[in-house]
Order: C-alpha cells, then sequence, then structure tokens
C-alpha cells in the first residue's frame, strides 16, 4: 500500500493552502471573457496591471469606487445559490461609477471566508466574470482569505473595487442641473443590493413566508424576486453620453443634455437623489409615472410601512435617474427603450433648495 498523506499542520488549523491551489488553477477559463486589451500579465500575481497609456483620452481622470452586498448574503447562504452575488457586487460598483460618466475599466474582489467551498467559490467567481464580461471590464484580481473560527460555517463576505476612467472635461457632477429641467428614470429589476435587512425581517419573519411563494402579481417566487441581480446600467449610459454630450466641458450646459445622474442604493430617492442637486434647485418625483414592482408592494404591505419610508429605503423600481434638459428627454428615453431599458420620465426639476418631494 501506498503511504498514507500527512496532513498539513495549517490544513490541520483550518487553512488547506493546497485546496485554495487547486481551485485557483481552474479560473483561467472562467475569467477569460472578463479582459481587456489592456490588462498586463495574469490573475494571480501579488499586483493586477493595467496599462493606461493605451486609453484614448486627452486629460483621463480615475474614478473608483468600493462596495459590498450587505445582508443580501443571507440569501444566498440560505438558498444556496451564490452566482447572482457576484453579479450584484460588480454591477453595484459599476453603477456609482457610472453617475460620473466614467467608463469600468478593471475590477478586484475580497471574499473572506471560514472554510473555502470549491462550490461556492465557482459560483462566485462566475458571477463575478460574466457581469465583468458583460461590461467590458477586466476582473484583474482578487483575495480570498480562508479564516476559520472567524466566520460562521458556511457563511462568507464578498466586497469590491471597481476602477474606471473618464474625460475630465466630460464628468457629470450635477452642477449645471436647472429648473426646467426632465428627471427620467431607468427601470431596476428587484431590490439590487439595499433594503434586505428590512424585506427579510418583514417577509420570513413577520409574514412567515418561505422562498417558494409566489409573489402576488408576479410569476416570480419570493426567492427570485429578492435575488434577482443588480442591474448594469453602464452600456446604456455610456452610449447616451456619447450621443447626447457633445458639449466641450460638462461644466457648462451648451452641447450637452444629460446634467445629472443618480444610483438609487442605500437611501433610496431621498438620501441619493439630492446628492447631485445644487443647492437652489429641488426634484419633484411623480410616483404615479410607473408601477413599483410587485415584491416592494408585498414589503409594504406586509411590513405596514409608511409610504415615505419605502422611497428612502428601496429603489422602488427604478434604479437609476437622469436629470436631462427637457427638449431631449424623449429622445433619451427612446433611445434607452431601443437598448432595451424601458425608461420613463419620472418627475421634474423646480426651485428649491437641493432636496427631493414625492408626489403620491
Amino acid at each position: 500500500m501506498p503511504p498514507k498523506k500527512k496532513t498539513k499542520a495549517y490544513a490541520e488549523a483550518g487553512v488547506d493552502i493546497d485546496l485554495y491551489d487547486r481551485v485557483k488553477t481552474g479560473l483561467k477559463s472562467s475569467l477569460k471573457n472578463a479582459t481587456r486589451p489592456e490588462v498586463l500579465g495574469a490573475v494571480g500575481g501579488f499586483g493586477g496591471l493595467f496599462d493606461i497609456s493605451k486609453l484614448k483620452y486627452k486629460e483621463p481622470v480615475l474614478v473608483s469606487s468600493i462596495d459590498g452586498v450587505g445582508t443580501k448574503l443571507k440569501l444566498a447562504f440560505d438558498s444556496g445559490m451564490h452566482k447572482s452575488v457576484g453579479i450584484d457586487i460588480v454591477n453595484h460598483c459599476i453603477d456609482d461609477i457610472t453617475v460620473l460618466g466614467a467608463e469600468p475599466l478593471f475590477f478586484l474582489d475580497y471574499f473572506g471566508v471560514g472554510k473555502l467551498e470549491p462550490k461556492v467559490f465557482k459560483q462566485l467567481i462566475a458571477g463575478l466574470a460574466e457581469a465583468c464580461a458583460a461590461a467590458n471590464c477586466a476582473l484583474i484580481g482578487g483575495e480570498t482569505a480562508e479564516m476559520p473560527g472567524f466566520y460562521q460555517a458556511g457563511e462568507y463576505d464578498l466586497a469590491g473595487v471597481i476602477v474606471g476612467v473618464v474625460e475630465k472635461k466630460k464628468m457629470i457632477s450635477g452642477q449645471t442641473i436647472r429648473k426646467g429641467d426632465a428627471v427620467i428614470g431607468l427601470p431596476s429589476n428587484g431590490l439590487h443590493t439595499n433594503g434586505f435587512s428590512l424585506a427579510r425581517k418583514v417577509l420570513f419573519e413577520k409574514a412567515k413566508l418561505g422562498f417558494k411563494d409566489r409573489v402576488p402579481g408576479s410569476r416570480q417566487t419570493v426567492l427570485k424576486a429578492l435575488q434577482a441581480p443588480h442591474t448594469s446600467y453602464s452600456q446604456v449610459v455610456q452610449a447616451l453620453l456619447k450621443r447626447y454630450n457633445r458639449g466641450a466641458s460638462s461644466k457648462v450646459r451648451k452641447g450637452n443634455a444629460i446634467f445629472g445622474i443618480a444610483h438609487l442604493t442605500g437611501g433610496g430617492f431621498t438620501g441619493n437623489i439630492p446628492r447631485i442637486l445644487p443647492d437652489n434647485v429641488d426634484v419633484v418625483i411623480d410616483t404615479n409615472a410607473w408601477k413599483p414592482l410587485p415584491i416592494f408592494k408585498l414589503i409594504e404591505e406586509k411590513g405596514k410601512i409608511d409610504f415615505d419610508e419605502m422611497y428612502e429605503v428601496f429603489n422602488m423600481g427604478i434604479g437609476m435617474t437622469l436629470v436631462t434638459s427637457w427638449d431631449k428627454a424623449e429622445g433619451i428615453m427612446a433611445d434607452c427603450r431601443k437598448a432595451g431599458c424601458e425608461a420613463k420620465l419620472v418627475g421634474s426639476v423646480t426651485s428649491g433648495s437641493g432636496s427631493v418631494k414625492l408626489l403620491r
């Protein structure tokens, strides 16, 4: 009989380096589409390499953002379905830099876990790679930390960092927004990555619903509705900016039609739109301009949640808003629809003090 292989001390302590190395060798095929020509070297080095000299920008400004998936991870733990949160973290980060007009360049992830489970890891990487490839963003590296005793069994943490680029004179800041502008809403496909602590408490603790229960007014189960991946708006917004913002500088309105963009994440309408508004204007949102997704109605009814709080916590079916010139709004929405994004006119800009008002 061959001699029994000796278990390494580090593996006995809970960190299996050999297992990680075996899992890592299978990454190459998963990441083949999540790259760009500017990437140098291969994933797995001490640092990711990206040659910015190949970018066709006159005054490139790098834009970065970091975020996590929050308590939406609990759904992945409980359901055993992990790919969607990989998509979530990429698209959330991409949307955060999209509001500045930035093109995503590369992404890095952090995955912290008590014990590495190859099936879970592969699902996450598949989600990360799929979302990066769809946005023409390179998955350039990451960190997997196996920390026994630090996380509960079957749980992990996931965070991501995005780096993008925008032409300095073309950065979208909201400073040119003025009274009379239109507010266009781009649809979400669910909660995205915000409000899950409240949603889980209402649906699973108060209403005693299960994953397989149907959402009234929808063909989705509760699990499918909650797990719907965060929408990426990068491709749509990049195309719109290329067509409608041809002015020499975003600091003036001449030649431009898109003046401000807000990503509706934690804080909903009232917490995010004010971040881009000048001090002398308000945004009035007509909540009758679109029909919130059924999952939001279910949460509101089962939790007996106040109308205003719903729009403070959730995106209510609108994941991003564009503040545009009124005369170009119809054309912008038509272009969105051609791209498969059912944009709607959801509000307008009035005189004010930098806040959001909700019309019922």
